[in-house]
């Protein structure tokens, strides 16, 4: 079994079930092991905008460290994940409100005391809006607390 063919269910389940995805509009759309690619499509929400009708910045860095992460979780098989030393980020263009947003999250190396991962945020006709690099380390996957009443 190649790495990461087991993760898309997992990644569904975490998708699901983390309160930041419903604010991002997050939807797992699959994972390439062999280039260690995780592809996540976000509707935006109107929160998520300013008064120009575009997301903020600060939150189209929720984007692509959303898929960056689900990246490195699913070429760990879901065991670890990334938490950032530091995110680099280009806004190449206004990202509007109602739009779907397809994000491609790379690992470029994880090591074992460091990661290094890539993003980029494209419309549906494929134009770069943002892009971005990271800087991380490898930690234990956190697991979600029981539900309540379980």
């Amino acid at each position: 079994m190649k790495r990461g063919e087991e993760f898309p269910d997992l990644a569904v389940d975490s998708v699901m079930g983390s309160p930041h995805s419903a604010l991002l509009g997050s939807e797992f759309v699959g994972f390439d092991a062999e280039t260690a690619t995780a592809t996540m499509r976000f509707t935006v929400n109107t929160a998520m905008t300013t008064w120009r009708g575009g997301v903020q910045g600060g939150l189209v860095a929720g984007y692509l460290d959303d898929v960056m992460g689900y990246a490195y979780v699913a070429a760990t098989d879901g065991e670890q994940a990334p938490l950032n030393l530091e995110i680099s980020m280009q806004l190449l263009g206004l990202i509007p409100v109602g739009a779907t947003i397809i994000g491609k999250g790379r690992v470029v190396r994880g090591g074992r005391r460091v990661i290094f991962l890539e993003a980029e945020l494209l419309s549906e006709e494929g134009q770069v809006l943002a892009r971005a690099t990271s800087t991380a380390i490898p930690t234990a996957r956190p697991v979600p607390p029981p539900e309540a009443g379980e």
